[in-house]
């Protein structure tokens, strides 16, 4: 038996990149997980996928930020597969500027991303996993539930992203506070801060030449300069940026029962200590 048999994770940001990776590799441990992306195509590509290699998948498709995403993130994993044990909350993007240049729009979007949605999804997701931790513990059963969610090594404060660092090192106040208020029904809730790792959002570009993606009408520049590319890189033990690959094994591993007893924990995985990206 795969050791996510029957389990039900849900996947915020998980049409493209690391959060695609993360599905993936649930998925092939077993598990039924919920597919999200702001655009269709990229979602129902996953979903596809899954389904081709033998899985279960559905997908949930708009911007974590919506005020009814949450509720209904939660009402597609109840309404399909009845359950939910594993919420992985890695929808996000960065929007930097120095803080005199940076605007409200630009603090409100990326905290709204990375810290009110994975606050709204959790708050919803709570009446489903208290309702089955309570049946569980009156049958005598020990069931665990897993939480992860994405920081960055940025939460130690980064040039250039007040808004960012602000809401990944809020998350991980978030993790610690969830860790103690549900332990209690067996939830463990721990956090994965990423350092350099290679996607869309970290290419290299030379000169001013960045790239730019659309995030709900919004022309956002992505993308690291060749010069902080290869600065980073020396900063980095093993010597090379990680893989969305890699990454997301690093996150599936607080999903596994060999977790159970880890709970409130940040990982770093940014290929060694001291790579501060």
């Amino acid at each position: 038996m795969k050791k996510l048999e029957g389990k039900v994770a849900l996947v915020t940001g998980s049409g493209r990149g690391i959060g695609r990776e993360v599905a993936l590799q649930l998925s092939a441990y077993g598990a039924k997980v919920v597919i999200n992306d702001l655009d269709a195509g990229p979602a129902e590509e996953v979903v596809a996928e899954i389904r081709a290699a033998g899985g279960e998948a559905v997908a949930c498709v708009g911007s974590v930020t919506a005020p009814d995403f949450a509720d209904r993130f939660v009402q597609t994993a109840v309404k399909h597969y009845g359950a939910i044990d594993i919420i992985i909350n890695n929808a996000g993007f960065t929007w930097d500027n120095v803080i005199q240049k940076m605007s409200d729009e630009q603090w409100y979007a990326i905290i709204d991303c990375h810290l009110t949605a994975p606050f709204r999804i959790l708050r919803a997701a709570y009446p489903v996993i208290s309702a089955a931790a309570k049946k569980e513990a009156a049958e005598g059963k020990e069931v665990f539930r897993k939480v992860v969610n994405i920081s960055s090594a940025a939460a130690g404060g980064n040039v250039g992203q007040t808004n960012y660092s602000s809401a990944k090192a809020g998350l991980l106040g978030m993790t610690k506070t969830l860790a103690k208020e549900w332990g209690r029904l067996k939830v463990n809730v721990n956090a994965v801060a990423f350092g350099h790792i290679e996607t869309r959002l970290t290419v290299p570009f030379a000169g001013d030449e960045s790239a730019t993606v659309n995030i709900e009408g919004r022309e956002i520049k992505v993308g690291i300069s060749q010069q902080l590319v290869e600065r980073a890189k020396a900063g980095i033990p093993l010597g090379r940026p990680g893989t969305p690959v890699e990454a997301a094994g690093s996150v599936v591993m607080f999903c596994l029962p060999e977790s159970n007893y880890l709970s409130g924990q940040t990982l770093y995985c940014g290929g060694g200590p001291g790579s501060n990206f």
